[in-house]
């Protein structure tokens, strides 16, 4: 017994292992679920701004190359228009002459004999114009355009505006204007939208970068760069995949500058755009921390309030099954488990009674089996005695009367007691029959039980149905939820758009990034309540499957209830059995009894014959000897159905000896 106890695993133990895993796994699911989308919302609105930062890069960037291209071509336009002479061109490469800060060695000129014609006030100087890469590239275009970068005669980065200028002399003629990085650079990186975002130039066909923030990768190439992230970039400007992705450890843009083959690369380091994420992140880890600690606390004290009568009423029965009808049934529920007390209680007031008469009458019993006993005992006694009697009347006549007196004196006390012995046995058979008609009650009581164990199943079975109706209404409301959140989220990208597009129309888009930023306000309030709601349908269905379990604890419990039943049941058919069998032995007995009675009056009147004559005794002697062993035969037999009856008695005394049906037994 003790071995079993060890290995019995409380119901609330196995709830709790079972729960509290589940809740833990749940609240990691849906921080999960949380963090990636929050993630990816991030990702997109970083991704859309980015964008929108190159672009805007892109634009400033055109606008900005464009103006000054422009203004060196109006300077190529005026000269090619009036065809100055050598004075008039030198006087209008002065006057140009710092009139654009961009170009500090102002606009310059050479010929195909080499001449170099600058400013009067500028430092540039080349030993071989012919031979530099702006005079190369400018006689391949006639209107002025880009070279690529490049360093020029005073070791300085450079990109030239260039192109052949047809001033009517009849000499080849290059005109060209120089822009230096560093000042590209910084218009490069001054049109950045995002905070802590960087950009560079590249020009697309070699791969060499034209501007950067630092200085000393201008002019280097992607593609010989031991920087993976450069590589990468190379990659993609190869592939033209000119698209906002991940590429290691940056969100990085790439976008062409319209009329050059340059392409602007803006970039902004992922740790910086998931940083508020990620404290979110651990903002949910803390709150899922004390949430789960709640909810533990939560499920302990509502699995503690379920099992708690189902405990007591399962040690009620496993008492009533070592025969303890002692306890005390609390019968203040109304639920199934009040209904199941109530009977319990019932049968334990019904076997109280039941084993209370059977007790009284086993007592009675033994007392009157003993009592036969000896009865019986004396019996043999008084037959062997008249048997020894009826030897001495063949051998001596003289004390026939004397013989004859002590026998009839005998047959009378033996008729007396026989009549004693027979009322005794009528009332023996009296308590018999009450005895079998409380057995046979005390059998339908506990088939009543029975019955009412397979209704309470039965009523359980009906809520398990009913919980499980609850769980599949609960999946339904999921899938709703669902799809009002992919509502809610391609509303919110439809605001996102429509603010792009209001700040794009400028003052006159103004209303309208008012009602998309409220549309966007909309959709992340139904977002948030989506979430809450799903999180809530998530916890329904968690305690729906904690319900079902539970239930289907407690079916097993009452199970195992109606197996207890089961069993007392078979040990009351073994009382009845036994009680039967004791009615049918002092049945025979009160036969028995009848017989020596029968023959007992016989020897009376016999006896009072041969008192009257000796002759008529001596006449019938044999048959008197004959008579007398008959009494005694039928008194061993008496004594033997006594002794019978006395080991039935005590047999049915121990076997309900152990129950106890009131309090201080042992």
């Amino acid at each position: 017994m003790n071995k079993e106890k060890d290995k019995v695993v409380p119901i609330k133990v196995k709830l709790l292992s079972i729960i509290v895993p589940a809740v833990i796994v749940t609240m990691i699911i849906l921080i999960g679920i949380s963090y990636t989308i929050s993630k990816k919302i991030i990702l997109g609105y970083s991704s859309s701004l980015l964008n929108s930062s190159i672009e805007n890069q892109s634009n400033e960037i055109e606008a900005w190359l464009g103006e000054n291209i422009s203004a060196f071509q109006t300077v190529k336009d005026i000269i090619e228009t009036t065809s100055p002479n050598k004075e008039q061109l030198q006087a209008m490469l002065d006057g140009y002459y710092g009139k654009n800060d961009n170009c500090q060695d102002g606009i310059y000129i050479a010929d195909e004999k080499g001449n170099l014609i600058t400013a009067s006030q500028s430092t540039k100087q080349e030993s071989s114009p012919c031979d530099s890469v702006w005079y190369r590239e400018g006689l391949t275009r006639w209107n002025l355009g880009f070279t690529n970068a490049y360093k020029n005669s005073d070791g300085a980065d450079v990109i030239s505006a260039t192109g052949i200028l047809k001033d009517g002399s009849g000499v080849i003629k290059v005109l060209s204007a120089d822009l230096s990085l560093e000042r590209v650079s910084i218009i490069v990186n001054s049109f950045i939208e995002m905070d802590n975002a960087q950009a560079f130039l590249v020009n697309a066909s070699t791969g060499e970068i034209i501007a950067h923030r630092d200085m000393s990768l201008i002019s280097t190439k992607l593609s010989e760069s031991s920087d993976g992230f450069m590589q990468d970039i190379w990659s993609k400007i190869q592939a033209d995949s000119y698209k906002i992705e991940e590429i290691g450890s940056n969100l990085a843009g790439i976008s062409e500058i319209e009329g050059t083959d340059w392409i602007l690369v803006s970039y902004i380091p992922k740790s910086i755009v998931y940083s508020d994420i990620n404290m979110v992140r651990v903002a949910m880890i803390i709150i899922c921390i004390i949430s789960v600690l709640l909810i533990t606390v939560l499920i302990e004290r509502v699995v503690n309030a379920v099992i708690s009568p189902v405990k007591g009423l399962t040690k009620i029965i496993t008492d009533m099954t070592n025969g303890d009808f002692t306890i005390e049934v609390p019968t203040n529920k109304n639920d199934e488990i009040g209904v199941m007390s109530n009977h319990v209680d019932r049968f334990i007031d019904s076997m109280r009674n039941m084993i209370s008469s059977i007790y009284n009458v086993s007592e009675r019993i033994t007392e009157q089996a003993n009592n036969s006993d000896q009865l019986s005992a004396q019996m043999y006694d008084a037959s062997k005695l008249q048997t020894d009697s009826m030897r001495e009347l063949n051998s001596t006549v003289e004390q026939l009367s004397v013989s004859v007196n002590i026998i009839a004196e005998h047959a009378t006390t033996l008729a007396m007691i026989v009549s004693d012995t027979r009322e005794n046995g009528d009332l023996v058979n009296e308590k018999m029959a009450d005895t079998v008609d409380v057995s046979k009650k005390g059998k339908r009581d506990i088939q009543s039980i029975s019955e009412a164990m397979d209704e309470i199943n039965e009523s359980v079975q009906k809520l398990k149905i009913a919980i499980d109706k609850v769980g599949k209404a609960s999946g339904e409301i999921t899938n709703i939820t669902g799809v009002i959140g992919e509502i809610a989220e391609q509303t919110n990208l439809l605001s996102l758009n429509a603010s792009i597009e209001a700040a794009r129309a400028g003052e006159a888009g103004k209303g309208f990034a008012v009602v998309a930023a409220e549309i966007g306000q909309l959709a992340k309030t139904s977002t948030d309540s989506v979430h809450n709601i799903e999180g809530l349908i998530n916890e329904i269905g968690s305690l729906v499957q904690d319900t079902v379990k539970q239930t289907d604890e407690s079916v097993e419990n009452i199970n195992k209830s109606s197996d207890l039943v089961s069993n007392a049941l078979d040990t009351f058919d073994i009382i009845f059995t036994n009680v039967n069998d004791v009615n049918d032995l002092v049945q025979r007995m009160l036969e028995k009894v009848q017989e020596v009675d029968e023959v007992a009056s016989n020897v009376a009147a016999i006896s009072e014959e041969q008192a009257a004559s000796s002759q008529e005794i001596l006449a019938t002697l044999e048959t008197m000897v004959e008579q007398s062993t008959n009494i005694t035969t039928n008194s061993q037999e008496v004594s033997n159905d006594a002794e019978t009856l006395s080991r039935t008695s005590e047999e049915l005394y121990n076997q309900v000896a152990i129950f106890k049906i009131e309090k201080g037994e042992k």
